[in-house]
């Protein structure tokens, strides 16, 4: 659910000549929202919040629901204070992926330029699909039926001769719709957005501009570009002062790697034993680890993210000397890192795990730790033998040394975030947390 700044100005026709507009960007509406709602027809109309419970976080929200000032990211029990009448529905991942991967073949149909660069959105390039399907708007609407009659969800689309206005288009379209802005207009386009518009511009840097009295993208582009430089920094001045004038060279590039995987929880209740919090860095690991070897990657970074009580957000990072896949190899540096936040004696409310610095497993040779030197490579068969246990009986079969840790730290449900199934029997490779 994007919540980049929009101008109504810029959602007027910018005129039909499509010559040299071959970028798409393609955007589910609400997408957690909407594959709900086809699952439970019965919600539509109707302010449909996806998310945790109370303590969770908004995942999307119907337009009903946007139109409370709901938004993704925002605290579930702020959004239910803004519209106490939504129905809230907790997320099913594993649907959504379905969706998205059925999305995904039907973009791979039109064009094998098909950048994805995240679960509900993707650039295509149809410069090569011209001749065989039309122009570029025929392309956009045929690829909206087709999303609406097989999934029955909805997709705006951009259409333009660059990344960035494509992308700027396709937001511009919600819900449910196209704009196509032709090269020519391109800066008069730009011209007409608020500077947080563009990529880049972040909370921090508007500010910055702000107190210049720069607001709109029109006075970036007027600015002179050694000004902007000062204000911003040499590099970012330079990109933004292009963005600005519509000039985006980057192009669509297939097959994308995903940049990290993490995974995170929000507590039913602020955690104040750092000794709970890191037994669910140990899931939160362990879900990290498995889902690289899944997707046949290895990481470098490993990152904790912490949120406390008065919702600060901290995070820390470290690299590794050796990319892994391995979750005991994750857990020790996020222990280690988590071990070095300051909370200022704050409970915790959210905690997360992430591996960043993702190569292909095959592109890397493999060099034994000190323990598959002593002792074979026990650990990561170990972890191996889980993920066929949980192919066969599912994620909750088996969990990462779960008896040692509860017994020891005496977890309970409602500390860990309510109702889990109880693993006391079904546990591996227990890790020492002392």
């Amino acid at each position: 659910m994007s919540r980049a700044p929009r101008s109504s100005a810029a959602r007027r026709s910018w005129g039909d000549d499509e010559s040299g507009t071959s970028i798409l960007h393609v955007d589910m509406d609400a997408f957690f929202a909407s594959v709900e709602l086809v699952r439970r027809p019965a919600l539509r109309g109707l302010p449909v919040i996806v998310g945790g419970a109370q303590r969770g976080v908004v995942l999307a929200a119907t337009y009903e629901a946007r139109a409370f000032g709901v938004h993704s990211a925002m605290p579930m029990a702020q959004a239910l204070r803004a519209c106490p009448q939504a129905v809230v529905v907790p997320p099913d991942h594993t649907a959504y992926r379905e969706v998205s991967a059925g999305v995904m073949d039907v973009l791979g149909s039109v064009t094998a330029l098909v950048e994805q660069v995240s679960i509900d959105e993707a650039f295509l390039d149809v410069a090569g699909a011209r001749r065989r399907m039309g122009p570029p708007t025929t392309i956009a609407e045929h690829i909206r039926a087709q999303v609406r009659s097989r999934f029955g969800v909805t997709c705006s689309v951009g259409v333009a001769a660059t990344k960035l206005v494509a992308k700027l288009c396709s937001e511009h379209a919600k819900p449910d719709g196209m704009l196509l802005v032709p090269r020519q207009a391109t800066v008069d386009f730009m011209r007409t957005l608020p500077v947080g518009a563009l990529w880049g511009v972040g909370e921090r840097t508007e500010q910055a501009l702000a107190r210049w009295g720069i607001r709109t993208v029109a006075e970036v582009a007027d600015l002179d570009v050694t000004t902007l430089q000062r204000i911003v920094g040499q590099a970012h001045g330079a990109h933004l002062h292009d963005l600005a004038w519509g000039r985006d060279p980057r192009p669509v590039r297939p097959g994308h790697a995903t940049r990290s995987i993490g995974a995170e929880t929000t507590f039913e209740t602020d955690i104040g034993d750092p000794a709970l919090v890191e037994a669910r860095a140990l899931e939160l690991a362990d879900t990290c680890a498995a889902r690289l070897r899944r997707a046949g990657l290895v990481g470098r970074t490993v990152a904790v993210k912490v949120r406390t009580s008065d919702f600060r957000t901290l995070s820390r990072s470290h690299t590794l000397v050796t990319p892994t896949d391995v979750g005991r190899e994750v857990f020790l540096v996020a222990r280690r890192l988590l071990a070095g936040v300051d909370l200022r004696g704050l409970p915790v409310r959210l905690v997360g795990v992430r591996v960043e610095g993702l190569r292909r497993a095959e592109d890397v040779p493999h060099q034994p730790t000190l323990d598959e030197a002593v002792a074979g490579p026990g650990r990561r068969d170990a972890e191996l033998a889980v993920d066929e246990v949980r192919a066969r009986f599912g994620r909750r079969a088996i969990g990462p040394a779960t008896t040692t840790v509860s017994t020891t730290l005496g977890l309970d449900k409602a500390a860990l975030g309510g109702d889990r199934p109880d693993r006391s029997t079904t546990t591996f490779a227990p890790v020492e947390l002392s």
